[in-house]
């Protein structure tokens, strides 16, 4: 009898196991048109952008990846908050880079996650050669969705261009020089009128819209249409109708659009914000009847107005009454009644070191180790970083350099408060976790700023942005044990030290808090004769 209990509990988890979708790809080198010349671009499967990844919530994700480039890569994947498993992230940090000529395969789970975010790679400026794609996430078929299934889906993939080679723009920056403004905008990675959607007649369609551009806001909108919002980086948002929407480097929004218009073709525009140079781009909504394509100017819009900006920003908020993930109301988690246990406080400051550009946070510039920083904590390595090496609160104007590791406890329920104290709009993104965005606004934030926190509906996300001269405070409940990259989505800032990691620390070792490390995992640099 107890053999058939046995063999009966077995058959009950391997069939409530949730399902696994596969993925093979081959990262190569291809040439690109995107502006109208070629360009030395990252393929993948022969694709530019990349395919998009359609998942379900709490999806198994198995992507095998073939590194056929001359040089090591790696993929990370923005918004997926790798539950229990920092070993899946992607970043330098916590992975070691597939060598050239091999492979290696992720294998992660959407747990309780849904949403529209992204996928790029994440080492030696290769995101300004391609290699992005989008992810969507689903709601499970039994979890209500606030609005009908649309007629379609479209990831819609904008960014910030340049034609230059990605590997002259990292050598620029390798001299310690800045870089240049970008040349163009791509929308699905071609220039203007090059990418097109196709809608039928008085249906209504979702569009994913995500950054993944190297440093400028982008503005989106469509000629003649507005869009409702629906979505933010996997919250469910109050649905507000919207002519044009900002959309800050790293970010993604879900926006219906119903074709309610007759019959055309439409631009749809995209183009920098906060510049002196105005980029636009477009590309064209194209009515499946239609026998007139687009014509005359594409729609303008806002320009460098940030009040306008952040009158926007302040209103995107929670549907609370919205199912998530679960099937439990989004607002049944009450963020604003629990009692933070810390404050940080991190500002962006640029400066120069050694006579060479630097970007710091908190006065520290993150300088990469010779070993992944998980690894060496896993394995207990020592020499490799220092938890404490970046301290809660900015400390005078100096920058100096060191592998940056901030330590916090795991359960805690932090405030982060962004500071920018300079005259660009910073935009900060933190793995493995979403924030509420309680509040932001211009000038110093001292503690009376908190009177103003929206504790009630905050839009929770992953990536958020910061106003020039201005502050963004953000409420974290770190409940997800691991080494995770705080970093600007500015790329060039990121790339020469504007980012440091997380230690989320539980002293219980238990795969209740986190899992073992991948029976899979590379190994490089002082954990290189480790074994899983």
């Amino acid at each position: 009898m107890w053999h058939i209990c046995a063999i009966l509990s077995v058959l009950a988890v391997v069939g409530a196991e949730d399902p696994y979708r596969f993925f093979t790809w081959s990262i190569t080198y291809g040439d690109i048109y995107p502006l109208g010349i070629r360009q030395q671009g990252i393929l993948i499967n022969g694709q530019f952008p990349g395919p998009d990844i359609d998942a379900v919530t709490n999806d198994n994700l198995i992507i095998n990846v073939h590194n056929n480039l001359r040089e090591p890569f790696l993929l990370s994947w923005n918004g997926v908050q790798q539950r229990k498993n920092s070993f899946q992230d992607g970043v330098y940090g916590t992975n070691c880079p597939i060598p050239p000529g091999k492979n290696f395969t992720y294998k992660m789970q959407v747990k309780d996650q849904i949403g529209s975010f992204y996928y790029f790679p994440s080492l030696a400026f290769h995101k300004a050669a391609g290699g992005f794609g989008g992810i969507r996430i689903l709601s499970r078929p039994r979890i209500p969705v606030p609005f009908p299934d649309p007629s379609g889906d479209y990831t819609v993939l904008i960014g910030d261009w340049y034609k230059t080679n990605h590997k002259v723009l990292k050598a620029v920056l390798d001299h310690g020089k800045r870089l240049m403004f970008p040349d163009g905008i791509l929308i699905n990675g071609r220039g203007s009128n090059g990418a097109s959607f196709t809608v039928e007649p008085g249906k209504t369609y979702r569009f994913r819209i995500s950054n993944v551009g190297l440093q400028n806001s982008l503005n989106f909108r469509i000629e003649g249409h507005n869009m409702k919002l629906v979505e933010v980086e996997g919250t469910h948002t109050i649905q507000t109708t919207l002519s044009s929407l900002d959309v800050h480097v790293g970010q993604s929004y879900s926006v219906l659009v119903t074709a309610d218009q007759p019959a055309k073709d439409y631009y749809i525009a995209v183009s920098t914000r906060f510049t002196s140079q105005i980029l636009t781009s477009t590309a064209v909504l194209h009515y499946s009847n239609s026998r007139k394509p687009v014509s005359g100017p594409p729609p303008g819009g806002p320009t460098t107005e940030i009040d306008w900006s952040l009158k926007q920003a302040r209103s995107i908020r929670t549907n609370l009454t919205a199912s998530g993930p679960r099937p439990n109301p989004q607002g049944s988690y009450h963020y604003g009644q629990i009692k933070v246990s810390r404050t940080i406080k991190l500002a962006n400051s640029a400066g120069l070191v050694n006579h060479k550009q630097r970007y710091a946070v908190n006065g520290v510039s993150f300088i990469p180790a010779d070993t992944p920083l998980k690894l060496a904590d896993y394995y207990n390595i020592g020499g490799v970083f220092r938890v404490g090496s970046i301290p809660d609160n900015p400390r005078g104007r100096s920058i100096h350099t060191d592998t940056s590791v901030m330590g916090a406890d795991y359960k805690a329920f932090v405030e982060i408060v962004f500071e920018n104290r300079e005259n660009i709009v910073q935009s900060w993104h933190l793995d493995g976790y979403n924030f509420f965005v309680v509040g932001m606004d211009g000038g110093r934030w001292t503690s009376k700023s908190r009177k103003q926190y929206n504790l009630i509906d905050a839009v929770s996300r992953c990536t958020t942005q910061v106003y020039p001269k201005s502050w963004t405070a953000v409420y974290v409940a770190l409940d997800n044990v691991g080494m995770w990259n705080l970093r600007s989505e500015f790329w060039a800032r990121q790339y020469l030290g504007q980012q440091f990691y997380l230690r989320v620390y539980s002293p219980v070792q238990s795969v209740r808090d986190e899992y073992h490390i991948p029976t899979n995992a590379l190994h490089c640099g002082r954990a290189k004769n480790r074994h899983t």
